[in-house]
């Protein structure tokens, strides 16, 4: 069962990128995915699947270890600052859950920071 849980998880997080990046291609390039961008998405759906921690991490942005390389990983991150916002408008309620986790992820980690001062 918990198998089943970890690939629904890559699969949820490889249909997000993907959605993020034909935001972004199709403002910046006037195409669904362009080669460029299909080489992105491509890169990243294979980070994804060999993420060793996919079972206990929230986002990529939140992990200790970054597996990108450099180009890869700045160009993700331009992506994501693009068409993050305008998540909202293409697809709310995936863009709220994706809110709702990163707040209660931050609070996990500053209650686990309190503990461990103490």
């Amino acid at each position: 069962m918990q198998l089943e849980k970890v690939q629904d998880k890559r699969e949820k997080e490889k249909q997000t990128i993907r959605l993020m990046i034909e935001i972004y291609c199709k403002k910046h390039h006037g195409q669904k995915l362009c080669p460029e961008c299909q080489e992105l998405y491509d890169y990243a759906c294979m980070r994804i699947d060999r993420c060793p921690f996919m079972e206990s991490k929230t986002f990529c942005s939140f992990c200790k270890v970054h597996c990108y390389g450099k180009q890869q990983r700045e160009k993700i991150r331009e992506v994501m600052r693009f068409s993050g916002p305008r998540m909202l408008f293409h697809h709310p309620i995936l863009a709220i859950k994706h809110m709702i986790l990163t707040i209660k992820y931050k609070r996990s980690q500053k209650k686990e920071r309190k503990q461990e001062k103490k």
